[in-house]
């Protein structure tokens, strides 16, 4: 039994992996590249830290932390197809900031979504561009079916007095 939860978890960060690269490929979303990992318990419990590239703002790159429950931990309390909504998020000037068409919308336009359980749960990072401030706000959170939770994180790159670079010139 352990060892089908063992084949589920990999197959799913697989099929999770491949589809994150498909949606980059496709809607030119973000990848993530693991940059670390701290174990938190006896038990294998980890927390990951990833970088994601903003793939429509260079000079950015967002840090994304998250807990990756061990197939013990799964065993022990049940839920097996899921990890928890906690997520956290910095995001920094890396190199200088060049932003293409981006959505200027309240919404803002997603930058990164990665499965978080089997099938339903997504965790996602938002940038929304704050114009009257002149900040690049970066919203980490999770998507559900239902029942969505209220766990986030926010991070803002501000761009007054930088020199930003906007492909499409900048918006008045």
């Amino acid at each position: 039994m352990l060892e089908r939860i063992a084949r589920e978890r990999i197959g799913r960060k697989l099929i999770g992996g491949a589809l994150a690269v498909c949606v980059a490929l496709g809607a030119g979303s973000a990848v993530a590249e693991e940059v670390g990992k701290v174990g938190v318990d006896w038990v294998g419990n980890d927390i990951i830290v990833e970088a994601i590239k903003d793939p429509k703002v260079d000079g950015v790159t967002c840090h994304v932390s998250y807990f990756d429950r061990s197939i013990i931990d799964r065993l022990h309390k049940g839920n097996w197809f899921e990890d928890p909504s906690d997520s956290s998020i910095s995001c920094r000037q890396t190199g200088p900031i060049t932003i293409g068409d981006i959505d200027m919308s309240e919404g803002g336009e997603e930058v990164f979504k990665q499965g978080i359980s089997l099938i339903w749960k997504k965790q996602v990072v938002n940038r929304i561009y704050d114009k009257t401030n002149e900040t690049l706000i970066y919203l980490s959170h999770s998507r559900q079916v239902q029942n969505g939770s209220a766990k986030m994180s926010v991070t803002t790159v501000p761009l007054y007095g930088q020199n930003v670079v906007w492909s499409k010139g900048k918006p008045k």
